[in-house]
């Protein structure tokens, strides 16, 4: 493998796009430590380390790498174009011109593309106009006795908030940019930079406090555990044989090939995570803002908004298998595929080509996502529950989830860097 990484770097082409990724991933981490006009950021650090333990807003602080609660140019991270994406994949179903959009192929894509890209900037406003607030009623940092908004003018506001969307927007042409000129998926990619760069500070933590390294060590384990199972599922695939029929065109016959559709046991991919994540997170953001003394609020701070309650592990679960079946649906049609199979002469054997053939699809499709769920599921709730058999509580950022995103990411990246060497007669790091 690391021959591998050698040859890499010796092709010109492949080290130019290596060393332009890894610059812009480095503006993209020196961006989430720059601190919005109108921020104390002496008062923020102080703020930080009085509150290091509130998982209020964890989700959109683990995807900025930490930014958000450090309220810099980049605290929105790659949150906004995440939802906007999912939003405008959701619309799909319910609004027939962008189905109509993303069957006309390159054209109708970038159309998507640039609905995308102002939903984004809508949401970037949204968001920081509610960090903002949460951060000036002090919401933001509960056990805080400094201002981390000093003087917070109309004037300043806007400028907050005129500067962090300005940053989503920077941050969404960066991974434009990696994913044009760089090695991979832009956007991915930066969202495995912020998950990465929280791990060596969790894990510091975690040799510095109760236990030392010997619980440092067992967490480690579990970690290295977690990543062997993401692995091992990420590549594992069911191969559907597919035949082409002969056909004349011309005088070139074509067709009478052999090949198969690969149907990975996890379709839907993190996303079932993120939205079980997101709506287990708004019950503790309601409840935050009520009194603490009312009966609902404690219910709900007890039950809900902590991770480790057994009613809130039992909804996570249920939710992930719940959005599991839900994505898999939106982004796998049977009947497309099985009308572009028949469209181009090819045929499942044993199975009539057009509706038996999506009826197939649909019936593998259904049974893979059984078993894929239940995988999420006990990947996001592995580490979290031994953390908190553990006393580390949730020092390993988003759990299993955060394990998930980087491994994935990681393997598809190295797939891409081993494709271009084997277009150069090189082995690849898998080999």
């Amino acid at each position: 493998m690391l021959s591998a990484f050698v040859r890499a770097f010796r092709t010109p082409d492949l080290r130019r796009k290596l060393l332009f990724t890894i610059g812009i991933m480095v503006v993209f981490r020196v961006g989430s430590f720059l601190p919005t006009p109108g921020v104390s950021y002496t008062n923020v650090n102080a703020c930080i380390a009085q509150t290091q333990d509130n998982d209020l807003l964890g989700l959109v602080n683990l995807f900025s790498g930490g930014a958000l609660l450090q309220l810099s140019v980049f605290a929105l991270g790659i949150m906004p174009y995440i939802t906007a994406s999912i939003i405008v994949q959701l619309l799909r179903v319910v609004i027939p011109r962008f189905e109509a959009l993303h069957q006309e192929g390159q054209s109708g894509t970038a159309k998507l593309t640039q609905y995308t890209r102002y939903l984004t900037i809508g949401l970037a406003i949204l968001q920081s106009t509610t960090v903002i607030t949460i951060a000036r009623t002090g919401q933001l940092f509960p056990n805080c006795t400094v201002d981390v908004i000093p003087q917070d003018t109309p004037i300043t506001i806007i400028l907050m908030v005129l500067t962090m969307t300005a940053g989503t927007g920077l941050i969404m042409w960066l991974g434009e940019l990696i994913s044009e000129r760089g090695i991979g998926n832009g956007m991915s990619l930066l969202i495995f930079t912020s998950i990465a760069a929280t791990f060596p500070s969790a894990m510091w933590s975690i040799a510095g406090g109760d236990g030392g390294f010997g619980k440092f060590l067992v967490v480690l384990a579990i970690v290295v555990l977690v990543i062997a199972l993401v692995v091992f599922v990420e590549q594992s695939q069911r191969r559907i044989p597919v035949q082409y029929a002969k056909r004349m065109v011309g005088r070139k016959m074509y067709g009478g090939s052999s090949t198969y559709i690969p149907i990975k046991i996890n379709i839907a991919g993190i996303i079932p995570v993120i939205f079980a994540s997101s709506l287990l997170a708004v019950p503790g953001l309601i409840a935050q803002f009520g009194d603490p003394t009312q009966e609902w609020v404690a219910w709900v701070s007890n039950n809900l908004a902590d991770p480790g309650a057994p009613l809130h592990l039992a909804i996570y679960v249920v939710l992930i298998i719940f959005f599991c079946y839900f994505y898999t649906a939106i982004t796998f049609n049977p009947d497309e595929v099985a009308d572009n199979m028949k469209k181009y002469g090819g045929f499942i054997p044993g199975i009539r080509a057009g509706r038996p053939t999506a009826e197939y699809l649909d019936y593998v499709i259904t049974r893979i996502t059984a078993p894929g769920s239940v995988y999420l599921a006990l990947v996001a709730l592995i580490p979290t529950i031994a953390f908190i058999v553990l006393g580390v509580g949730t020092n390993i950022p988003f759990g299993g989830a955060s394990i998930l995103i980087v491994v994935g990411v990681g393997l598809e990246t190295v797939k891409q860097i081993e494709s271009q060497l084997q277009q150069r007669h090189y082995e690849g790091f898998l080999r």
